[in-house]
């Protein structure tokens, strides 16, 4: 079944191409229970729990002692920033000397860092065609959560309960809700997440709304956004772009157009209890038409359908803003301070300094449906399984990659803030950047033993941000006091937090894994039709159900069943 259902993923893949938990307990029917006994119930269960506890940390140990593990294979997306361009030489030795000397071993660390846009792809392809030891396969990978819930019913990955319950770091958990919410009903636990998810902000340049003699506080509706566009559209500059109309394939699925999207939600979720098909939904038609017209009307800039993350945000920063847009979402907090950042270096609007972008308020339709802008499920890390019934190589991999992780210190601001003396440092140090533009020369200067971040290692002009693990998402924080206390960072977190919402979880079922990823080929095909003017919105409804209707309807009862 692992296999069959893995072939699927690739086969599907190539082609594609292109919160809270509650417990119930019993009333008590006993009015007349005694006391006592009771105490000694409790005592004998609570010593109970003591040695299974104990003998489950034991056997833990007793199983990654007998595995000493030398190489650590992982593959990673575009969220370790520290790429091999971008110091991650530096990076992985001072992991492995960190990692060998708290596990008294030493550990080769390799890293696997596909293209970002094809990272889905390529992982079905190393899943399916390799083997745990080859060289190529990862011994642990990084997965959004729509992988994550694809792949979870495969058998390909290891349940990392136990492994997590027992895990030195939960004294320091401060978010353990993000990680018990993905344990099954039967406690297995498949995927870690070091952080919550975060998700996008729309972003609108402060210049082009003082051109249209707009201020952000009047863009209330989407027919305030949707004339803000219109008002942005003329002599080759568009309103608004995106990477992509909707993202079908990747949670939440709206968060890069969501005031055309509004209350839409094209995907299986829940809702009012019940597991239902939001892209038959009417708010799906009325979503889609939105879209058509803003493509109708030039709103939305013509590249949308076929832009990467990348090429979208690299053409709304662009030193070209002669064919740019006006508007762009994308992710919070962080990437506030990027995009400013990248405005800067390409000498956009420059006299506004770090004031260059504001951030929209949820639009009144938005609020209306959600209730804000969606904070997405937390990607995963994942640790394959080699299905030989042991669990001690799988256990040496969380105790040298999970467990070091969020250890507070020296590994997890490694993955924090990357490597020391490259990308951050407490040492005595001045710098400038940008030093030969007088209007955007900056100088920095820090005293012996002050933590600081440096700059980027391939661009001087600009200081480096983060790693992997962003230090306000992550659910243990560290302990060792080093942050970073950007305030363009902390205003862009700040904001989000206080306009966000929970995604609604993915769903998970046999029936929905193997037919995902074709699923995902036909609602984007049909979607950038509609937007196109090729059809209606109704009349590719009406084809989805046709071809789809059945299969949705399996997929329900299985999730509603569960």
């Amino acid at each position: 079944m692992k296999k069959k259902l893995l072939a699927v993923l690739l086969s599907s893949a190539m082609v594609a191409s292109l919160a809270a938990c509650g417990s119930s307990t019993p009333a008590d029917t006993s009015a007349d229970t005694d006391a006592a006994a009771t105490e000694s119930t409790e005592a004998t269960t609570e010593a109970a729990a003591e040695e299974t506890t104990e003998a489950a940390a034991e056997e833990t140990t007793e199983e990654a002692a007998a595995y000493e593990l030398t190489d650590l294979y992982i593959t990673v997306d575009g969220t370790l920033t520290a790429n091999v361009d971008n110091g991650q030489d530096a990076f992985v030795e001072q992991w492995e000397a960190a990692v060998s000397e708290k596990l008294g071993h030493e550990i080769k660390l390799h890293i696997n860092q596909p293209e970002h846009s094809g990272y889905k792809d390529n992982v079905a392809q190393l899943l399916t065609t390799g083997a745990p030891g080859d060289g190529q396969y990862p011994d642990a990978l990084i997965m959004s959560a729509t992988m994550f819930k694809q792949y979870q019913t495969t058998g390909i990955l290891w349940n990392m309960a136990d492994a997590y319950d027992n895990a030195e770091f939960q004294s320091r958990i401060t978010l353990p809700i993000i990680n018990e919410n993905m344990k099954t009903d039967a406690g297995e636990l498949y995927g870690f997440a070091p952080t919550y998810g975060n998700g996008c902000v729309t972003y609108i340049k402060q210049s082009w709304l003082d051109a249209a003699g707009l201020k952000v506080e009047d863009i209330k509706t989407f027919d305030d956004y949707y004339n803000m566009l219109k008002a942005f559209t003329k002599d080759g500059q568009t309103g608004v772009i995106a990477a992509g109309f909707g993202k079908m394939d990747e949670a939440p699925y709206i968060n890069y157009m969501p005031e055309f999207w509004q209350g839409a939600y094209p995907a299986i979720y829940q809702k009012d209890g019940q597991w239902v098909d939001g892209f038959q939904e009417q708010a799906t038609i009325d979503a889609l038409n939105r879209l058509a017209q803003g493509y109708a009307d030039g709103v939305i800039d013509k590249d949308t359908e076929e832009a990467s993350t990348k090429t979208a945000r690299e053409k709304w920063f662009s030193n070209d803003q002669t064919t740019s847009e006006g508007v762009f979402t994308y992710w919070a907090g962080t990437w506030l301070r990027t995009l400013t950042d990248n405005l800067d270096k390409n000498e956009v609007d420059t006299e506004l300094g770090d004031d260059r972008l504001v951030q929209l308020p949820p639009i009144q339709e938005i609020k209306d449906t959600w209730g804000g802008y969606i904070n997405r499920e937390a990607p995963v890390w994942v640790i394959t399984d080699d299905g030989d019934g042991d669990n001690s190589r799988e256990q040496a991999i969380f105790d040298a990659l999970l467990e070091t992780m969020l250890d507070g210190d020296k590994v997890q601001t490694l993955w924090t803030y990357g490597a020391e003396d490259v990308h951050w440092s407490t040492h005595a140090e001045e710098f400038t950047t940008n030093p030969d533009d007088p209007d955007k020369k900056k100088d920095y200067s820090y005293a012996e033993g002050e933590f600081h971040l440096k700059q980027s290692p391939n661009d001087p002009n600009s200081v480096w941000k983060k790693n992997h693990l962003d230090p306000v998402l992550v659910i243990a924080p560290l302990t060792n006091g080093f942050i970073d206390n950007d305030p363009l960072i902390e205003e862009g977190n700040k904001f989000f937090t206080e306009n966000c919402v929970d995604a609604p979880q993915s769903p998970s079922s046999e029936t929905l894994t193997v037919v995902e990823a074709d699923l995902v080929v036909d609602k984007t095909t049909l979607m950038n039709e509609v937007v196109a003017g090729k059809k209606t919105a109704e009349d590719a409804i009406a084809e989805y159900q046709a071809e789809w209707g059945d299969t949705i309807t399996e997929i329900l009862a299985e999730l509603n069943a569960q």
